[in-house]
């Protein structure tokens, strides 16, 4: 008998983002002497960006990782809740089905599907430019807006697309002749 680390076995490519879910979650939150296939339901939001940092910079094989910014959009987005500011975020825990059971709201796919998205995409097609801090990428819709209303013409932006897995949405600044 030996231990090894938690595999998942899987019969068809549809369950891979499953499997890649069911590991993550295993290989950060589990105690080293707890009873095989026991992991904890919920675990601190400090924790659970901690984690997605560190699969973050280790897929995408860079060495920027997540700001205190895209911690808050990214709780907005597991949590829901876009009336809270950072600190209200602080105490509160992630349950694996906020992770990856529940599709998000308005979506068809859930916080893991659409994380691991952006780390394919990220890895595939923009680890430069990420790497460089020339895509904001975690960031709301509506805060683009914000940010953008008082940039001169032709300013532009990047982010990671709420609506689709893997996308990028381009945000720009066209003045026109009524300001």
């Amino acid at each position: 008998q030996v231990l090894s680390l938690p595999i998942v076995v899987i019969v068809h490519g549809n369950q891979d983002n499953n499997a890649k879910a069911t590991v993550l979650w295993d290989n950060a939150f589990s105690e080293i002497d707890r009873v095989p296939f026991v992991v904890a339901e919920r675990v601190p939001w400090e924790k659970m960006c901690d984690t997605l940092n560190l699969k973050f910079m280790a897929e995408v094989q860079t060495t920027k990782g997540l700001l205190k910014e895209h911690y808050f959009f990214l709780a907005q987005k597991i949590f829901n809740d876009h009336s809270a500011g950072p600190e209200d975020f602080q105490n509160r825990s992630v349950s694996w089905a906020q992770f990856n059971k529940e599709i998000l709201p308005g979506r068809g796919f859930t916080f893991w599907q659409w994380f691991d998205g952006v780390l394919d995409l990220t890895k595939r097609c923009l680890k430069s430019y990420w790497s460089d801090r020339l895509i904001v990428g975690f960031i709301s819709k509506q805060y683009v807006c914000k940010v953008l209303s008082a940039e001169p013409h032709g300013t532009f932006l990047l982010r990671f697309s709420d609506s689709e897995i893997g996308g990028v949405t381009i945000a720009h600044v066209i003045r026109g002749q009524d300001g």
